[in-house]
């Protein structure tokens, strides 16, 4: 059995998430920025994939800013300290371990 999945999604104001697939090994969040919205420093109890599937992003891990743009992804180690600066409207794809928790990242987005 399979499902497709649209990740084009309307940028509202701010920072914005949903659960777009979760299976037996992952889960698969969207993340919207609108121009300018910021996700201070956070980290993850497991190992996270990103990919920005539309506009870019200045992403901050390691002392470094990285610009990553449309199709660009980065890969972090487990509690690897980092955060996130629209440039622009941008949608992100955010791969979790399985046993990540989906409240952990809207916690992120509360504090």
């Amino acid at each position: 059995m399979y499902e497709v999945i649209s990740w084009e999604q309307e940028i509202q104001k701010g920072i914005n998430i949903s659960k777009k697939i979760e299976n037996t090994y992952a889960k698969e969040i969207c993340i919207t920025m609108s121009k300018d919205s910021f996700m201070k420093d956070h980290k993850a109890p497991f190992d996270i994939t990103i990919q920005i599937l539309k506009g870019s992003v200045d992403f901050g891990v390691s002392n470094q800013q990285i610009l990553l743009k449309t199709l660009d992804s980065i890969s972090l180690k487990a509690n690897e300290i980092h955060n996130l600066l629209a440039l622009e409207d941008s949608i992100i794809r955010l791969t979790l371990y399985k046993q990540d928790n989906f409240g952990r990242i809207e916690n992120i987005l509360k504090s």
